[in-house]
Parts: C-alpha cells; sequence; structure tokens
C-alpha cells in the first residue's frame, strides 16, 4: 500500500503590516493529503473484505457510506457480470451500500471529449442526493476515470472518490495521481483538477481481458518512468521483456505495482504535486505524444503515442551528443520488444506551406507549462535533464532517421 499523509488543515502563521490604517493579513494553510493505493484480486468475490476495510472509517452511527458506482461500457462487456457482483457485494456489506444500479458510461477519450456525460453524471449526483459525506466509485481506463473524477471533484466543491482502475495503464500511472480533467475548447484536459483520490483499488484480474495491444500500451509509461529516475527498474524491463510481451502475469503485476510506487513517488517527493513549475520529468516523450494522438485523432493509444514520443526524443538526445548511442539503441530495443511503435506515419503530415505538424506540440506544450519550454531529455539512464529549447532541424532528423529503423 502506498500512502500519502494527512494530517489536519492548520494556519502556520497570521502576521500583519503596521504601515496601513488595515494592516494585510496573511496566512498560510498546509493541507498534507493521504490516499491508500491497494494491490488486490477479486475485488468483488465474497471473500475479499478490502472494500469493507475501506469504507468502515467513514462508517457514521451505523449508517453505511452511499455510494455512486459507474463502469466503463468496456469492463462491462468483457465482464457482463460485474453490475450484478457490485450489487451483491454492496448487499452483503454494512459498511457501502449502493444508491442505484451500477451506471455504465462509455470509456475511452470519448468520454473526456462528452459534455453530456458530464451533466448526465452530475444529473445523478444531484437526483440521489449524493454530496461530500457519500462516494463516487469509478471503475474503468484512465480517460473515464478522468472524466469522471473531475465530476466527483466540481460537484458540492468535491465528493470522496475512489477509483478502480482496470487497465495497465490506469493502475501504473492515469488512475492513481491527483489529476483529474476532460477535453474542452479543443484542448487536451483543458478543464481540469487536482484533487487526489479517497483511495485507489488496482484489481489484477482486469488485466486478464485486456486485449494484446491495449496491455502493451501500458507498459510505454513503465519505459518511461524507468529512463527518469530508476536505473534498476530499467534493466529489469530488458531482462524481462519477452514476458511482458507475453503478458506473464507474474511479471505485468510487478512492472504494475514498481511504475506506480515510482510515480506516486514523485508526486509525493519531487516538491511540485500540483504542478505549479514548468519542470515535469514524468511528462518525458509526451510533448509529441499528445500531438501524435491528436493527429491521429486518437488512433495511436496514448501508450503507443508516448511510446513514440519517447524514441524520438531519445534519438534526438543521441544525435545531438547528450546521451550515448548504445544507451539509445537499448531503449529503441525495448520499446519494439515490448510491441509498440517507434514511428508513425502521422510525423509525416503537413501543413498547406509544408511545415510538419507534429512540430507545433513544442509549442503548445510551452503553453501548457504557462510560457516556458521545459522539456525532460535523457543524459544517461536515471538521469532526466531539463532543457529549455529545442533544435527543430535536429528534431526531424531524429523523426528521419526512425522512419528508416521502422519495420516496414
Amino acid at each position: 500500500m502506498v500512502t500519502f499523509r494527512q494530517q489536519r488543515s492548520r494556519i502556520l502563521f497570521l502576521t500583519t503590516s503596521s504601515t496601513d490604517k488595515f494592516p494585510t493579513i496573511e496566512q498560510r494553510i498546509v493541507v498534507p493529503f493521504h490516499y491508500p493505493v491497494h494491490f488486490t484480486r477479486g475485488l468483488f468475490r465474497g471473500d475479499n473484505s478490502l472494500l469493507d476495510r475501506f469504507f468502515s472509517p467513514w462508517v457514521t452511527d451505523g449508517r453505511p457510506v452511499k455510494v455512486l458506482a459507474v463502469i466503463d461500457s468496456g469492463v462491462a462487456e468483457h465482464w457482463p457480470a460485474m453490475a450484478s457482483m457490485m450489487n451483491a457485494a454492496a448487499r452483503l456489506s454494512k459498511a457501502w451500500t449502493l444508491v442505484s444500479p451500477p451506471l455504465i458510461c462509455s470509456g475511452g477519450e470519448q468520454s473526456k471529449n462528452d459534455p453530456e456525460l458530464l451533466q448526465h453524471l452530475y444529473g445523478h449526483i444531484q437526483d440521489l442526493a449524493i454530496d461530500r459525506h457519500c462516494c463516487v466509485m469509478v471503475l474503468g481506463g484512465g480517460a473515464l476515470i478522468d472524466a469522471v473524477g473531475y465530476v466527483a471533484a466540481t460537484a458540492h466543491r468535491g465528493i470522496r472518490l475512489l477509483r478502480l482502475p482496470t487497465t495497465v495503464l490506469a493502475q501504473n500511472d492515469a488512475g492513481i495521481g491527483v489529476k483529474n480533467s476532460v477535453n474542452a475548447l479543443g484542448s487536451k484536459n483543458f478543464l481540469g483538477t487536482f484533487s487526489p483520490p479517497a483511495g485507489v483499488i488496482n484489481d489484477f484480474d482486469f488485466l486478464r481481458t485486456l486485449p494484446v495491444r491495449e496491455r502493451c500500451a501500458g507498459m510505454a509509461e513503465a519505459i518511461k518512468v524507468a529512463l527518469v529516475k530508476d536505473p534498476s527498474f530499467f534493466t529489469w524491463l530488458v531482462a524481462h521483456a519477452a514476458e511482458l510481451a507475453q503478458g506473464k502475469e507474474a511479471q505485468l503485476e510487478h512492472l504494475v505495482y514498481e511504475t506506480a510506487k515510482l510515480h506516486l513517488a514523485h508526486i509525493a517527493q519531487g516538491g511540485d504535486p500540483f504542478e505549479s513549475g514548468s519542470a515535469r520529468p514524468l511528462d518525458f516523450g509526451h510533448w509529441a505524444a499528445h500531438k501524435l494522438e491528436a493527429l491521429t485523432e486518437h488512433r495511436l493509444q496514448h501508450g503507443e503515442a508516448v511510446a513514440i514520443g519517447i524514441a524520438l526524443d531519445t534519438r534526438y538526445a543521441v544525435a545531438t551528443k547528450m546521451l550515448a548511442p548504445e544507451i539509445g539503441d537499448a531503449v529503441l530495443a525495448l520499446i519494439r520488444r515490448l510491441g509498440l511503435p517507434t514511428y508513425d506515419l502521422a510525423l509525416e503530415k503537413t501543413d498547406s506551406h509544408g511545415r510538419p505538424l507534429f512540430i507545433s506540440g513544442l509549442e503548445e506544450f510551452r503553453q501548457h507549462l504557462g510560457g516556458n519550454l521545459c522539456i525532460t531529455l535523457l543524459r544517461g539512464v536515471g538521469e532526466g535533464v531539463q532543457v529549455n529549447q529545442m533544435d527543430t532541424e535536429q528534431i526531424l532528423a531524429a523523426r528521419d532517421w526512425l522512419k528508416t529503423q521502422s519495420s516496414p
């Protein structure tokens, strides 16, 4: 279990200035957060008490916690009995109860592009009298968790959220952090909040039914965090690439756990959990990835786009003499061994003036950072460095080199 420690909010100081008739009152409030990230199997089986233990501290006067449950339609398709299992578990519990049958909502990136989904969820929260003493529980992939998290964080100024991620990407990255968002005004994650969940429960059983492509896509974030944070984990990924590509359970679960642990450690100990600054080491490879997702209209999954972004920035670092060629080769080899792409034809799309469209991802990333470009590149495995500019010609040369290395 990974936790952030929580204490009550407290005013640290109150000062005044004697120079004005109405002196300035300065207030500083410290609000530490705490949430557990659990790992389990068979969450809704009768012999699994994890949900009861999670909700028990919130029980007041013997009344079980009211829960509004949302299930990703993709999960419901692969687990047709899931809603019934959830209902049965709630009926047997004295700690929590469902206020309605679980809501089945479309997952994937379309869930973050659908204002009607938000209104649908807000309406249920209002009609079912869900308030800050209740809980919203979302079961699904990272995109739906993002959207439902945004609703929970903004309804009644914040309703407790329990995330139950069901994909490799959601369990090791997207579903375990402190961010929630939806897309708006043509921009990815334009509307969002930094709002830590009440808890996260990763049930490894859901990974068994993932399509191979989706399972592999989720491993890109493991490569990313290993490269910028943990050389030993990168070495482990290389050693076990064949088993991971085959979906071996023990190796896949280890990948999820270690990746989650590294992501959570950075959020808690990196000094900028709510991303007030410009440095974003966990966004290594993402400036190009976000643009590629848009250029392909999400034909590329997020993890696939991240893999290409990592490949591009790795090759750029080699070409600019920042990174040793043998390390660059090892990174690209690992990406490919895990069944992930290092190139896509979207990198060749141009505007009416013949300028590559993906390059505009740098400017969009700069705007996302508040005007100061800050890109993480590699100097070595486990040694990420921040740069404030990139050479366009070298980026295009890296793209062209990757094209020559890609499979026909």
